[in-house]
């Protein structure tokens, strides 16, 4: 149904005007709600909006959103600020016990999105997924307004715990060298971007789509577990999320059997990936902090193809998304429930060889006092940020980390969804050559 751009003068709004950076990001990842609440149930919905480059921010863009079963019930209007980013608000939700076992109540709110901005098309986008006591981030790529384009419409599907997808074909989780998708790398390499078919990998009519590595292990992440499940069941899964794909970037596994994608989006091949979804913060944050980890066994190379399935209505010889939830629930770590599902001898692997970035991790924390050539890179590539995004402060690239850094450092981490500690750790580091990359090539001469 299409989501309907008017307002009626009964309708509860909610409007936020240029909202400041602590009215956009006001709880730390994993942080609950206040007290204070406007709904018995309740989840918060935020918007990031950038070009369709997906990295240069949009400011004024208004964001309406109405609910998907009435679209003409606005639940609140809001509006970009330089950053491209909006205030959270606070949506109806059903209670949280329902995505914490499985239930034929649909755990989720769904609500429309209809986004504006001069010179950019409209952008319609129905389904996206508010759950409870959890923040929802709405990802929104924009296209420069042409006269022979059309507005985007985007319709997000049944998340997979609670909508009917096909179950995967069985597989084995070590490719040897004589099958199709013989082994071509040396070396397990964490890749900038991985092309997604979006749909079954004979389906010669569906889209081709680059997606950002960390993008897709989020999106994913988001369509196949629940963030409102203990960390370390999300940790888990993301392990496993992450395993299986880099086996098919390691094996070039759709290449060699002659396709030009990477994997694709359907559950009988692979895993679900759902263009234009909307993604959550405590996963968010989570892939960040873990995106060069990956499951290996003892002699072998290669990065295990983790099989998972949700444990209820599909069996498989892997990890139950249900069983992992339960597992958590009894206090075990995410290494437990590893070696729960896929036996003692699986342990987590990580590489260091990532691509795309300047320079790799130093391999030690970036805060007051120190100094050298890493700091000095980190000032320069936050400097070129800034021209993008000014709320971020410019600061004298002397390679000496101050109060200064340490403030754009913060302002940095506030806008892109991470603890705003003024440290640059592991994620900030690559969140940061990652946003710097991306600005610095937009810029680049085509």
């Amino acid at each position: 149904m299409p989501i309907q751009n008017h307002l009626s003068q009964e309708s509860r709004l909610q409007v936020q005007q240029e909202p400041t950076p602590e009215q956009v990001y006001p709880f730390a990842p994993s942080e609950p709600f206040p007290e204070e609440t406007q709904y018995e149930n309740e989840g918060k919905l935020r918007f990031t909006v950038t070009t369709d480059v997906g990295i240069v921010p949009i400011e004024g863009a208004t964001v309406t959103i109405s609910k998907t079963e009435d679209p003409e019930q606005i639940m609140g209007i809001l509006r970009t600020d330089e950053s491209g980013r909006t205030a959270a608000i606070l949506l109806p939700t059903p209670p949280i016990d329902y995505s914490l076992e499985p239930s034929e109540v649909r755990p989720y709110a769904e609500y429309n999105i209809l986004v504006e901005a001069p010179g950019y098309e409209t952008v319609e986008i129905s389904g996206t997924e508010v759950l409870p006591n959890v923040i929802a981030i709405q990802p929104i790529e924009m296209n420069p307004l042409e006269e022979t384009t059309e507005e985007e419409e985007i319709v997000i599907p049944e998340h997979t715990l609670y909508g009917t997808y096909p179950a995967k074909f069985p597989e084995a989780e070590i490719k040897p060298a004589a099958e199709s998708g013989e082994i071509v790398l040396s070396r397990v390499v964490i890749p900038e971007y991985i092309i997604v078919h979006d749909g079954s990998p004979t389906n010669a009519s569906a889209p081709n789509y680059y997606v950002r590595y960390r993008d897709y292990i989020k999106n994913v992440a988001s369509s196949e577990i629940y963030a409102t499940w203990p960390e370390s069941a999300i940790y888990a899964n993301i392990l496993a999320i992450m395993s299986f794909t880099l086996n098919r970037v390691y094996t070039e596994w759709y290449r060699n059997q002659g396709y030009n994608f990477t994997i694709t989006s359907s559950t009988a091949f692979d895993q679900k990936w759902i263009y234009g979804r909307n993604i959550f913060e405590n996963i968010d944050y989570l892939v960040d902090t873990i995106f060069n980890n990956f499951l290996s066994r003892p002699g072998v190379r290669q990065p295990i193809l983790t099989a998972y399935c949700d444990g209820q209505r599909v069996d498989c010889n892997g990890l139950s998304q249900w069983g992992s939830k339960n597992l958590a629930d009894q206090g075990y770590s995410a290494i437990d429930i590893i070696h729960y599902y896929y036996g003692n001898d699986m342990y987590i692997n990580s590489s260091e060889s990532i691509s795309g970035v300047p320079s790799s991790w130093p391999g030690y924390e970036l805060t007051i006092g120190a100094s050298g050539q890493k700091v000095r890179q980190m000032q320069e590539q936050l400097n070129r940020i800034a021209q993008d995004y000014p709320a971020i402060p410019r600061v004298s690239a002397d390679g000496i980390f101050g109060p200064a850094t340490e403030e754009a450092v913060r302002t940095f981490q506030s806008i892109f969804n991470l603890p705003q500690s003024g440290v640059v750790d592991y994620p900030t580091w690559y969140e940061i050559s990652e946003i710097f990359v991306g600005v610095s090539r937009i810029a680049e001469p085509g």
